[in-house]
């Protein structure tokens, strides 16, 4: 594979003499790992069949080295694509840190991806092996996957996690004692990646249509993850929870690659069930964990409804959308742990994120300030930067960009001067702490006035009846476009368009932000990262209006 990486090179002697880029790999870590504390608790995986697997760092740098070996005997070479669609079990770690070894790149699948997409991404991606489990919730991947094969030349290998033929995981991969090989050392340390080099290929969920492949180095993902663990006070004793799938840039960051870096101890779960996280929680000391909203919302529920606490919890942080006031209040009571509220991109990691030391008002108010090595400004339609508090297009310009969409050049989105366009709409205040306001392909302009869609929305989740809420406009003779609400109701409720209405007057809205239509519907159209897809409700309502 030819990576067209064009975003890196142009400013790799700026990043690397501020210091924010390390010229470390993930096979540093590691390696420095297994030298200084080979026997610590690495990896905690906790599987849907209730198995739990360990690692320590000894393990895990043998059982990577093995693998690596393995892929090699696949014929997996530098820059060859490693698919990989597995939930939050130890053997999506392993994979990445095997591919490190050897200069593939890895391509994390999400796993509730079907056909439609997987056909789209293992072929534009050119990938050489996917790897997939025979069964997770039911499902059978490699009946699915040998389905697609006649239609991807360039896929040579089906691997199969529990499989039980012989291109099981098992077999080619993790069980053959490939490490012992007379040739291994030479296979492991031959090709091994330089920090510039692609070592990620993700892509993008596509709330806006076709997805886009995001590629990263070792420089621009560790330029994240370094700031940020700082900004929470994270270290070596530290032990983090990732429940958000792994094949998420939110899992793939800071629940595989930061712990190695700072050398601490990973728990893995593959289904969310907040009691079962309650149990990991106290039975692994964990101390740390990033999710969604829902995530927060179920475990402070669960805490209140059971009595039982999560003491060693210090951090909640939440990304994905914005916090509702009641819910920080509920769950710095029920858990204890300080709630961060943050914004990111899988183009970028996190972007902004608060403080450990802010009040607890910034988390439900902003989605934080930028972290080192990240710049962000607020611009009109003609790129101008405007006055604190007004809302228009979202720039930054970070050390942990990426190197650019895969294929898609000129979607970039990146000018001569390192700014990237994010598609976001936001306000800033006098403190450089952002608030997220809506995709700029989501503006509502309402008779020439502006509707503040986010907030709106945040409102609407505030409605007792409101299970799921989203806006999008649709067109209108006379004002140009006016807004509909969309909402799924909460189980046993009913929600029509005058409650609605009533409710929004009572929370002081002004009128010409309230929605004009209400389409009540059983489910929201989402991606696999639970973000709602706006370009889907809007086909909709063309078909509604047809």
């Amino acid at each position: 594979m030819e990576f067209d990486a064009v975003l890196i090179a142009p400013r790799r002697a700026q990043s690397v003499a501020q210091g924010f880029w390390h010229d470390r790999t993930i096979n540093d870590d590691l390696d420095a790992c297994a030298a200084s504390c080979p026997d610590k608790l690495a990896l905690t995986t906790l599987a849907e069949n209730g198995k739990t697997t360990r690692f320590t760092y000894r393990e895990l740098a043998t059982m990577a080295d093995r693998v690596a070996v393995g892929l090699a005997r696949l014929g997996v070479g530098r820059n060859d694509v490693v698919a990989c669609q597995l939930p939050n079990w130890w053997q999506f770690t392993i994979t990445y840190l095997a591919c490190s070894r050897i200069g593939a790149v890895m391509n994390p699948l999400m796993h509730i991806f079907r056909e439609r997409e997987l056909s789209f991404m293992l072929k534009h991606g050119e990938a050489k092996v996917v790897i997939v489990p025979k069964l997770f919730r039911g499902f059978d991947y490699e009946t699915m996957v040998t389905a697609l094969q006649p239609g991807l030349p360039e896929l040579k290998h089906l691997v199969v996690v529990d499989g039980t033929g012989a291109n099981s995981f098992e077999a080619l991969l993790s069980g053959p004692a490939w490490e012992k090989e007379t040739d291994a050392q030479d296979i492991l340390t031959k090709h091994r990646p330089g920090p510039d080099d692609v070592t990620q290929l993700i892509y993008t969920s596509g709330t806006t249509g076709e997805p886009k492949g995001v590629m990263h180095s070792a420089n621009t993902l560790m330029s994240n993850t370094i700031p940020y663990a700082e900004r929470m006070k994270l270290g070596s004793e530290d032990v983090i929870l990732m429940a958000s799938p792994m094949a998420h840039q939110t899992g793939f960051l800071y629940g595989l690659v930061m712990p190695i870096m700072l050398r601490a101890s990973a728990v893995l779960l593959d289904i969310w069930e907040p009691k079962k996280a309650i149990g990991l929680i106290l039975e692994e000391g964990v101390t740390f964990t990033m999710a969604s909203t829902p995530f927060l919302t179920d475990l402070a529920k669960t805490v209140t409804e059971t009595g039982i606490g999560v003491p060693t919890l210090r951090i909640f942080l939440c990304a994905g959308a914005p916090i509702p006031g009641p819910l920080v209040e509920q769950a710095r009571a029920a858990l204890g742990a300080k709630v961060v509220s943050a914004w990111g991109m899988t183009e970028n990691g996190a972007v902004t994120l608060t403080r450990l030391d802010d009040a607890d008002e910034r988390s439900f108010s902003t989605d934080g300030c930028p972290l080192p090595g990240v710049e962000v400004k607020v611009v009109n339609v003609d790129g101008q930067a405007l006055p604190v508090g007004d809302i228009g297009k979202l720039m930054l310009r970070a050390c942990s960009n990426f190197g650019g969409y895969l294929k898609r050049q000129e979607w970039n989105a990146t000018d001569a001067d390192g700014w990237f366009d994010t598609g976001d709409l936001a306000r800033m205040d006098e403190q450089g702490y952002i608030r997220i306001t809506g995709r700029s392909k989501d503006v509502i302009i309402r008779g020439g006035e502006n509707i503040p869609v986010v907030e709106i929305e945040a409102l609407l989740y505030r409605h007792p009846a409101i299970a799921m809420a989203a806006i999008v406009a649709y067109p209108d003779e006379r004002l140009g476009e006016r807004a509909c609400a969309v909402v799924v109701p909460k189980p046993g409720q009913s929600i029509d368009l005058p409650s609605i209405v009533e409710f929004l007057k009572s929370q002081k809205v002004a009128l010409q932000y309230i929605p004009e239509r209400l389409i009540v519907r059983d489910v929201m159209p989402a991606t696999p990262s639970g973000k709602i897809q706006k370009f889907r409700l809007r086909d909709l309502l063309r078909e509604d209006e047809a």
